[in-house]
C-alpha cells in the first residue's frame, strides 16, 4: 500500500514544498512515448473549464511526472481526476494560490516515495499527488478518499459503529480529547490527554488522522486492542469492543434552579437534541428557573447550519455571522430572526482552547449582541469554513473556502473569541490553538481589544459530579446566581471561595 498523508498535529500538518529542476535528471533517464504524453496533456485540457496559459504549462509538468512513474501511464482517467481536483482549488480557496506552487507540492510527494520509473499504480499516484497538494495549503484542508468520505459523512450523522472516543492527532500519535459519555471508551477509562500510540500492535505515527480513526471504527461487536501512553503511569495496553455509537448533540440537567446544557458537537442531531432539552429544562424547573448555562468547552465545531440554528434560538435579532471569500466584494451574512428559547433569561457561556470553528461562531455571537456572558480561556481560534466537494470519479475534496466573523467585524481566524471573564486555571495548560498549527491562515482583521475581567479557577466553587469537580461550572453558576459581574466578583474577591 503507498504511503499516505504524514501525521499532522490537531488536524492535518502541513507538508512541505520544493521541486522545480530537481525532477530533469530522472524524467531524462526514462523513455516515454511521445504519444503517450500527448494523451496526458490532452486529458488536462480536454476539461471544459477556463484555463490560463500558466495553468496548461503546470498541468502538463505534473503530466510528465505521471508519464514517468505510474504503471500504466497510458490509463489518463487519474490525470483527469487530478485535473478535477485542481480547477477546483483554484476556483474555490481561500486564497488565490499559484500554479507553480499547487504543482510543486502535488510532484514533491510523489518523489518523496522514491520511487522506481514505472512503478507506482496510476491511482495511487494521483491520490498521493492530491494529498500532498491540498495538504499544502492549510490545515484544515484535505482530499478524502472515498472510504474518508464516508467515515466524514458517518460523524456528521452522529452515528457510527465504534469505541467513542473524540480524538486529535498530536506528535504523531493519535490523542483522546475526551471519551464521549455512555460509550465503550468512558467504560474502558480512557481519560482526557491519553495518547493512543498503537493499534492492535501495529504503530499509529505514520498514520493521519483520518485513517487512524477509520482503523478504530468497525463492525460492532469486534474487538480493537489499544495502546496507552498516560502522563505518569508505565504505557498499558487495553482492549475495547466496538459498538454503535450514538454520539449525542446536547445533553442537559438542572443545577439547582438553573438549566445547564451542553452542546459537545454541531452534528445533524443538534438542532432537534437542543429544542427537545429546552423544553425539558422549562418542565422540570418551571417558575424557579433562573438561567442558563450552555457549554461549549472542548466542542470542536461542525456543521455551520447548525451553529447558526444554536445562536438564532437565543437571539431575537441581530447579526450572527458574516462569511468572506478570495472576493471582498461578496460576503454572505446570517441574522437571527425573533425568538428566544430561554425567553429573556440569562446565560453563560462557557469556552475554552478546545472550542473551535462553530462553538466560536455561537460565543462571539451571543457576546457581541450582548445577550450572553462568555466565560472561560481564550477559545481556539479557527474562523474558516470548510466545504466539502466530491469529485466526478471518487472522493472529495474539504477545502478552506471562507473566513468567519463576529457580528462586529471581529476576526476569529489565529485569534478566537476573548471570554468576558477569564477563568485562570489551576495549572497552566500548554494547549496548542490554531495560530500555532503550520500553514494556519492568519487574521485579516483587528485582533479583539476586550479586556477580560478574571477570576482563578481555584476561587469558584465546586460544581457537577463529586468525582470529578468543575469549579469553572461553579464559577459560571455563582455568577448567574449572583445576578450581575459586579456582585459575582465582589463574592469572590471577599470569600475567595462562595
Amino acid at each position: 500500500m503507498m504511503q499516505r498523508r504524514k501525521s499532522r498535529r490537531l488536524l492535518f500538518l502541513l507538508c512541505g514544498f520544493v521541486l522545480g529542476a530537481a525532477t530533469a535528471p530522472v524524467l531524462a533517464g526514462c523513455v516515454q512515448e511521445e504519444s503517450s504524453l500527448v494523451r496526458a496533456v490532452e486529458a488536462f485540457r480536454s476539461h471544459g473549464y477556463p484555463m490560463s496559459d500558466e495553468a496548461a504549462r503546470e498541468l502538463a509538468r505534473f503530466g510528465e511526472v505521471y508519464q514517468a512513474y505510474a504503471s500504466d501511464p497510458r490509463d489518463s482517467r487519474p490525470l483527469r481526476h487530478f485535473r478535477d481536483a485542481y480547477v477546483r482549488v483554484r476556483a474555490e480557496y481561500v486564497e488565490d494560490i499559484g500554479d507553480v506552487e499547487l504543482i510543486d507540492a502535488a510532484v514533491e510527494g510523489v518523489l518523496k516515495l522514491n520511487p522506481e520509473p514505472s512503478s507506482l499504480p496510476p491511482n495511487g499516484l494521483v491520490q498521493t499527488a492530491l494529498d500532498a497538494m491540498i495538504d499544502s495549503l492549510d490545515p484544515h484542508s484535505t482530499y478524502l478518499d472515498a472510504n474518508e468520505l464516508r467515515d466524514t459523512y458517518a460523524s456528521t450523522r452522529g452515528q457510527f459503529g465504534g469505541l467513542g472516543i473524540s480524538v486529535t492527532m498530536e506528535d504523531g500519535v493519535v490523542k483522546v480529547i475526551s471519551p464521549i459519555e455512555g460509550t465503550p471508551a468512558e467504560r474502558a477509562g480512557l481519560q482526557s490527554g491519553d495518547l493512543i500510540t498503537h493499534l492492535d500492535g501495529e504503530p499509529v505515527e505514520g498514520s493521519t488522522l483520518n485513517e487512524a480513526v477509520t482503523r478504530m471504527r468497525g463492525s460492532p461487536g469486534s474487538e480493537i486492542r489499544l495502546t496507552v501512553d498516560r502522563k505518569g503511569v508505565e504505557p498499558f495496553k487495553v482492549s475495547i469492543i466496538r459498538e454503535i455509537i450514538t454520539d449525542r448533540a446536547v445533553r442537559w440537567r438542572a443545577e439547582g434552579d438553573i438549566g445547564y446544557l451542553r452542546v459537545a458537537k454541531f452534528n445533524e442531531q443538534m438542532a432537534e437534541g437542543l429544542q427537545k432539552a429546552m423544553q425539558e429544562i422549562r418542565e422540570e424547573l418551571g417558575p424557579a428557573y433562573k438561567g442558563l448555562v450552555l457549554d461549549l468547552r472542548n466542542n470542536p465545531g461542525g456543521l455551520l447550519d447548525q451553529s447558526l440554528f444554536l445562536a438564532d434560538a437565543f437571539l431575537e435579532s441581530g447579526r450572527i455571522v458574516s462569511v468572506r471569500g478570495r472576493d471582498p466584494g461578496r460576503e454572505q451574512v446570517y441574522d437571527a430572526r425573533p425568538g428566544d428559547l430561554a425567553e429573556g433569561l440569562p446565560i453563560v457561556v462557557l469556552i475554552n482552547g478546545g472550542s473551535a470553528s462553530a462553538s466560536e461562531i455561537v460565543a462571539i455571537a451571543l457576546q457581541e449582541d450582548n445577550r450572553a456572558i462568555v466565560m472561560g480561556t481564550p477559545s481556539f481560534g479557527k474562523g474558516s469554513v470548510q466545504v466539502i466537494t466530491p469529485l466526478p470519479v471518487e472522493g472529495a475534496l474539504k477545502l478552506t473556502t471562507a473566513l468567519y466573523y463576529g457580528p462586529s467585524g471581529r476576526a476569529i481566524q489565529a485569534l478566537g473569541v476573548t471570554p468576558d471573564i477569564l477563568i485562570k486555571p489551576e495549572e497552566a495548560l500548554d494547549r496548542e490553538r490554531e495560530a500555532d498549527q503550520p500553514g494556519a491562515l492568519s487574521a485579516r482583521a483587528p485582533a479583539d481589544a476586550r479586556q477580560s475581567l478574571s477570576v482563578n479557577e481555584s476561587d469558584c466553587p465546586a460544581a457537577g459530579e463529586e468525582d470529578r469537580p468543575d469549579r469553572m461550572l461553579g464559577c459560571a453558576l455563582a455568577l448567574l446566581e449572583a445576578g450581575s459581574a459586579e456582585r459575582f466578583l465582589a463574592a469572590v474577591s471577599a470569600s475567595g471561595h462562595m
